[in-house]
C-alpha cells in the first residue's frame, strides 16, 4: 500500500470515527445549545434545495400542533424512554406472521435520525437509531425532545419546522394554528416533499380529519410536553 493510499485511508477512517462519535458529544450539547443544523438539511443542501427554519420555543408554539403531530407520529410518547418496545413487539410478531412490515419509529428516534444520520432506509439505519434514541432519551426532556423534533423536521423542500412551515402554508405563527391547520401539518409528515398542507388532497384532508378528533381526545396523553398534570 503506497503512502497516498494509506493516508486517503486514514481520512475515511477518521471521517467514519468522527460521525460515530459526534452524536455523543453532541447530544448532551443540545440540552442547552441550539441545534445549527441537522444530517438531513445538509443533504437536501447537497441536492439544490434551500433551507428555511425560523427556531421557536415549544410554548410559543400552538398546542394544537403539539397534540396533532404526537397523536399522529407518536402516541406513547409521555410513557416510553425512546423507544416505544411495544410497538417493536408488535411489529415483529406482525412480520412473524407474515404481514407486511411497518415503522415502529418514535418521535425521538425520528428526531436522531434527521439530526445525526441519512434519510435513505436501511437496516444499518434504523439499528443506530435505537441507542441513539435511549442516549438522547437520557439527557433530553420530553419537552426538549418535542422542541427540536417540531424545529427540525422537514415540511417540505427546504422547509424545515413548525413556524417556517405554518407561515409558508397558512400565513401565520406556529402559535395560532388551529386544530384543522394543526392536523393537516401532522398528516404531512410521513411525506413532506409530495403532501401540501395548503392544498391537500381528498386521502389528506380524510388522515387530517382523523388525527384532529385522535388529537382533541388525546391532549392530555402529552403533559410531558406542556407540563401540565
Amino acid at each position: 500500500m503506497n503512502n497516498s493510499l494509506r493516508r486517503k485511508l486514514r481520512w475515511v477512517l477518521f471521517a467514519v470515527l468522527l460521525i460515530i462519535l459526534a452524536p455523543l458529544f453532541l447530544i448532551p450539547a443540545y440540552i442547552v445549545i441550539t441545534p445549527p443544523a441537522s444530517n438531513l438539511m445538509l443533504w437536501r443542501l447537497a441536492q439544490g434545495h434551500g433551507v428555511t427554519r425560523t427556531w421557536t420555543p415549544v410554548e410559543q408554539m400552538s398546542p394544537n400542533l403539539v397534540n396533532a403531530v404526537l397523536s399522529s407520529e407518536d402516541g406513547r410518547f409521555c410513557l416510553h424512554h425512546g423507544v416505544d418496545w411495544q410497538a417493536v413487539e408488535i411489529v415483529i410478531d406482525d412480520l412473524i406472521d407474515g404481514g407486511t412490515p411497518r415503522g415502529a419509529s418514535t418521535v425521538t428516534m425520528q428526531t436522531v435520525k434527521n439530526l445525526f444520520l441519512w434519510p435513505s432506509r436501511s437496516y444499518v439505519r434504523k439499528t443506530l437509531e435505537v441507542p441513539l434514541a435511549l442516549y438522547a432519551d437520557f439527557f433530553w426532556s420530553k419537552k426538549r425532545i418535542a422542541e427540536i423534533y417540531l424545529n427540525m423536521v422537514e415540511w417540505g423542500p427546504g422547509l424545515y419546522g413548525a413556524e417556517a412551515a405554518s407561515r409558508r402554508y397558512f400565513g401565520k405563527t406556529a402559535a395560532r394554528l388551529t386544530m384543522r391547520e394543526a392536523s393537516l401539518l401532522a398528516t404531512a409528515l410521513p411525506n413532506p416533499l409530495t403532501r401540501n398542507p395548503r392544498t391537500p388532497s381528498d386521502g389528506h384532508q380524510r388522515l387530517a380529519k382523523t388525527v384532529d378528533t385522535r388529537a382533541r381526545k388525546a391532549a392530555g396523553l402529552f403533559s410531558c410536553v406542556s407540563g401540565e398534570s
